[in-house]
């Protein structure tokens, strides 16, 4: 299979690419990751694969990677708000993934990311990375969830959204 579209979004790196989905009377099929898909990967090997469960109303945030690790994301069940914050030039993306629709969403590590899980039900977000944990010197720096230094001045490019200039709130209502 291949992928059906990989688009670039604000923040240079993080991309969000569609998955093919293949289902028959015996169920459905994805491919998650291939290492030809070079417009998603940007020359990235994955090396280990990671699966997380997250109960509803939980974030899993803030922290980042200074090693050159860069994190793909994939929602298998749930639902899960997913961003990316840039300190340099205060810009985040938020992006939506849910079982319901297949996608994987690249992130740079060098960005502070992280994640909510949103719904009634729990998050597994299957994720990949090309570097191997690290257990005696882990490549993560940490910030709370709630930091409220992490204040975008740009949400999904745009400065008009209601949210920016002030503090993330991983809490706010939908606001489209």
């Amino acid at each position: 299979m291949v992928l059906k579209t990989v688009r670039e979004l604000p923040l240079p790196g993080v991309k969000i690419a569609d998955l093919e989905r293949s289902v028959d009377e015996r169920g459905l099929f994805h491919e998650l990751i291939r290492g030809d898909w070079s417009q998603l990967l940007e020359g990235d090997q994955i090396l280990q694969a990671n699966l997380s469960v997250t109960f509803p109303g939980i974030i899993r945030a803030w922290h980042r990677h200074l090693r050159g690790q860069n994190d793909y994301f994939f929602v298998a069940r749930g639902y899960a708000k997913i961003c990316a914050y840039d300190d340099s030039t205060r810009h985040l993306v938020e992006a939506v993934l849910s079982g319901e629709k297949p996608q994987i969403l690249r992130v740079p590590g060098h960005y502070w990311h992280g994640f909510k899980a949103l719904g009634t039900e729990p998050v597994y977000l299957v994720y990949f990375v090309n570097k191997l944990y690290d257990y005696q010197t882990p490549d993560e720096e940490r910030r709370p969830w709630n930091d409220p230094t992490i204040t975008p001045l740009k949400i999904n490019g745009r400065t008009d959204d209601p949210r920016a200039g002030k503090p993330w709130d991983w809490f706010h209502p939908p606001h489209r």
